[in-house]
């Protein structure tokens, strides 16, 4: 049970963003199926009867894994509720969040009956899958942090249901869409167009929903950048901003396809693009399941003055500490000033428990050291390939198309250095040491290199061909996301969310790499010639990042 706490903290975080990608598609699709494929027959009853199969598919795959999903993300909760009260599973069982599970899971049992009956849509069965829907959705809003509040409760339970709303109608219904496209491009043109103003009505309930949590869960500029719910709402903004830019592309080509070469095609890749980012975005929010909203969190904020003292370059740490001196392994017997302050300031405020957040472990002078150099030199690493890719894409140095091979140096040194209590250069043993979520994510992190890098070096001599192109630019995508899904201390220190805050951009450009990168194998040509040279552009960021890292 202990090790449960250790790792819950992680694992609800990726059963929250799983599960809300889940009930996106699940309800986005309902929506495409019912609203826009049933009104499509009357014009084009044959597109209309294959992208309706297509839409209930998609229905019945999404609502079996929301159904499944809601289950083990309640089932996590009762366990790990359970074992922090030290009672038995039957006083939890009748908590709110379970009511709220059970409700949602009977909704997703209904929606999935009326999906999988045969015969056409008729007018009750089209309205028993959207009230279905909507409670579902209702259910949903009674386990979010709106169900929490004491103050404007309403307000932002309303703002979370339009914000889910839009979700769905924008990026849970792209799936449909990209499926849509393999019909005939009269009729895929067709669908394109009738989707539009559905993602348009998602944009703006979207914007409406964020509105309220500016209101309700931040309260104003300093809480974006003081606190880890101000920071990683902040982030989604600007991915929201990605995929608008992407999204008005897709508004005009689609309306002036004649006049664009290859307009279709434009299109599908950059609804790939969108649904790529729209993962990322669910995966932000089920992160904010995590933490406190900043309005909650008033002190220890981080302020401006501090962030552009952290954020302003200094000279590259390319020397390493010694591992003898470092503070866990040396088990040091007092914190410095600053630590125990922090600890005093922590004792007069009411105390909650996050299982699996951890504790702060204690730090000196060469554990800062120790981790500023490893940031750094990864950076020279990215940085050497990104150049390295950078020239490859001009085509006039041959050799440089080996650069994937500079990842396995990467690789080597991630894996051994990014944890010094752990094995190889700890005491605490690798099986032993996966009960942190922090090392299981730096051991992730670490494989995640060896396995793109591989790959890209066997893509660039022609070795792998197919799916396994798609290694790396997944990699980058998982390698983003990963950065944006993960756990958050329930107080606020400060030095934990500076250097969350030196992650983000990381995670953002990460992001719209392998974006590129998938454009570039997938063309259209006219795309693919500027997408060689973005992807590139991005690692020369992260590796410019990385290398002017600091934590002090």
């Amino acid at each position: 049970m202990e090790s449960l706490l250790d790792l819950y903290g992680f694992a609800s975080v990726v059963l929250q963003a799983l599960l809300l990608l889940a009930r996106t598609v699940l309800l986005g699709s309902v929506v495409f199926w019912t609203l826009l494929v049933v009104p499509l027959g009357a014009a084009m009853p044959g597109a209309a009867h294959q992208l309706s199969g297509t839409a209930r598919r998609l229905v019945l795959g999404a609502g079996l894994a929301t159904l499944g999903l809601t289950f083990l993300a309640a089932a996590l909760a009762v366990l790990a509720l359970a074992a922090t009260l030290n009672t038995g599973l039957g006083a939890v069982l009748g908590a709110d969040f379970v009511r709220a599970a059970l409700g949602a899971m009977a909704a997703t049992v209904l929606l999935l009956l009326l999906a999988r009956a045969d015969g056409a849509l008729e007018p009750l069965r089209r309205f028993g899958l959207l009230a279905a829907a909507a409670t579902l959705l209702a259910a949903a809003v009674a386990g979010s942090h709106a169900m929490a509040r004491t103050e404007g409760r309403g307000m932002l339970m309303a703002a979370t249901f339009v914000h889910q709303v839009g979700a769905a109608l924008w990026i849970g219904g792209l799936p449909a869409l990209w499926l849509g496209f393999r019909l005939p491009e009269r009729a895929a043109r067709a669908v394109g167009q009738r989707y539009s103003p559905f993602a348009m009505a998602g944009v703006g309930l979207i914007l409406l929903g964020a509105l309220g949590f500016w209101l309700g869960y931040i309260g104003g500029v300093p809480a974006v950048y003081g606190t880890a719910y101000g920071a990683m709402a902040g982030t989604k903004m600007i991915l929201l901003g990605l995929l608008l830019a992407l999204g008005g592309a897709n508004y005009l080509l689609l309306h002036r396809l004649e006049s664009v070469p290859s307009g279709l095609l434009r299109v599908k890749r950059f609804v790939e693009s969108e649904m790529a980012l729209g993962v990322a975005v669910l995966a932000i929010a089920g992160s904010l399941t995590s933490v406190p909203p900043a309005a909650d969190l008033l002190e220890d904020r981080v302020t401006w003055h501090e962030v552009v003292e952290r954020f302003t370059p200094g000279t590259p740490r390319l020397t390493s500490p010694s591992h003898e001196d470092l503070a866990i392994p040396a088990m040091q017997a007092q914190l410095d000033a600053e630590w125990q302050a922090a600890q005093q300031r922590a004792a007069e405020r009411p105390q909650a428990f996050t299982p699996g957040e951890g504790l702060l472990p204690p730090r000196n002078a060469q554990d800062i050291a120790w981790s500023e150099y490893n940031h750094n030199w990864s950076g020279i690493v990215v940085l050497l390939v990104g150049l390295a890719a950078l020239l490859d894409a001009s085509r006039k140095v041959p050799f440089t198309r080996h650069w994937p091979l500079l990842f396995l140096g990467l690789f080597l040194f991630l894996f051994i250095r990014s944890d010094p209590e752990v094995w190889p250069l700890g005491e605490i043993g690798l099986f032993a040491s996966l009960r942190d979520p922090e090392v299981v994510q730096h051991k992730l992190a670490a494989l995640l290199v060896l396995g793109f890098a591989l790959a890209e070096w066997a893509v660039r001599l022609g070795k792998l061909t197919g799916r396994y192109r798609y290694v790396f630019p997944l990699s980058m995508l998982a390698g983003g996301a990963l950065l944006l899904a993960h756990t958050h201390a329930i107080a606020n220190f400060k030095e934990l969310l500076l250097v969350e805050l030196s992650h983000l951009p990381l995670a953002i450009c990460a992001l719209v790499g392998g974006c590129a990168r998938v454009i570039e194998l997938r063309g259209p040509d006219v795309l693919a010639r500027r997408a060689a040279w973005v992807w590139p552009a991005c690692l020369v960021i992260i590796g410019s990042f990385l290398l002017i890292y600091r934590e002090a």
